[in-house]
């Protein structure tokens, strides 16, 4: 087993979630060595064609990649990761943060087809595919803008590629629908946090009156020009904004998740032309997170989630 390649453990966690077959009903070539490829190219971000040979075909690696961010393989088992990570009380849902973060795109990322792809299988628009392709022109170049909300655990829950000059405050309920965590029991997956935590971007009457209808309870600070157009409006302002200092402490918990996910070459810099593919490049790098073991400061984190969930 090669630097970086996957575990037996993580292997036998997302091994049973795999496609059996291809889409001619032919069997796939194996399923471990591919993946490996996947992640040393996400890793790395070296060009696909410069893979080396013992992860065999360059095109091979780079198709059944391109193929599952199209048809929605890679959510799924994104999906299946966080399933199980819940069911054995590893996620910490006190305190979800919402933060984002610009990637520079290469300049191979731009130049896209305006047309929209086609699944060979069912000729339909893949999934998360966008006519903007999340890119957007600033005077540094092309950029796109990561978007997540992180658990305590230093993990993500939810991943949102957008262009990179959009606003932080308008994109806080789209990335927060996206948190959708499966039962294994059955019943409705867990949507809601127990706390969430974002930078004064985040600030807005909207965004506060999304969280309060859904009862979740949030520590965002309000900018001063806010809470000046507040008090000036008098009665008709409103009430004040709770502010908790101890729990906006742990706002640099998601900043952290950034940085891990961007330790990833491939995220930290945008190659890839297509945003469907992109989006499989970052869910990739996240199930990476998901599937290594707990450090110290996550089993505090999920420590910290029973004792409250307990209580």
């Amino acid at each position: 087993m090669g630097r970086g390649d996957l575990a037996s453990e993580g292997w036998a966690r997302l091994g049973p979630q795999l496609p059996k077959s291809g889409c001619r009903g032919g069997r796939w070539i194996d399923h471990r060595k591919v993946i490996n490829g996947i992640l040393f190219r996400i890793r790395t971000g070296v060009p696909w064609r410069d893979q080396p040979s013992r992860f065999g075909n360059w095109k091979t690696v780079y198709e059944r990649h391109r193929r599952w961010s199209a048809d929605g393989t890679w959510e799924a088992l994104y999906q299946a990761v966080l399933t199980d990570a819940d069911a054995q009380g590893r996620i910490d849902w006190s305190m979800v943060g919402v933060d984002s973060t610009s990637c520079r795109a290469h300049q191979h990322a731009a130049g896209a087809p305006r047309r929209p792809p086609r699944l060979p299988k069912r000729r339909s628009t893949p999934r998360q595919h966008r006519p903007d392709e999340g890119l957007g022109r600033s005077r540094g170049g092309l950029t796109c803008k990561l978007r997540l909300a992180g658990e305590g655990g230093l993990r993500p829950l939810a991943l949102l590629i957008t262009p990179g000059q959009w606003g932080d405050s308008p994109q806080l309920i789209p990335v927060l629908e996206r948190i959708r965590v499966k039962r294994t029991g059955g019943g409705h997956p867990r949507t809601r946090p127990d706390h969430l935590g974002g930078d004064k971007a985040y600030s807005s009457r909207r965004n506060r009156r999304y969280l309060r209808r859904r009862q979740i309870k949030h520590t965002i600070p309000e900018p001063k020009d806010q809470r000046a157009n507040r008090r000036r409006r008098g009665s008709r302002g409103g009430r004040p904004t709770g502010f908790d200092k101890q729990m906006y402490k742990r706002r640099n918990e998601v900043e952290r998740t950034i940085n891990r996910l961007k330790s990833f070459r491939a995220v930290a810099t945008r190659y890839d032309k297509r945003a469907y593919v992109f989006h499989g490049t970052v869910t990739v790098a996240a199930i990476r997170l998901w599937l290594r073991p707990l450090t110290a400061s996550q089993c505090a984190g999920s420590a910290r989630s029973s004792a409250l969930r307990v209580a």
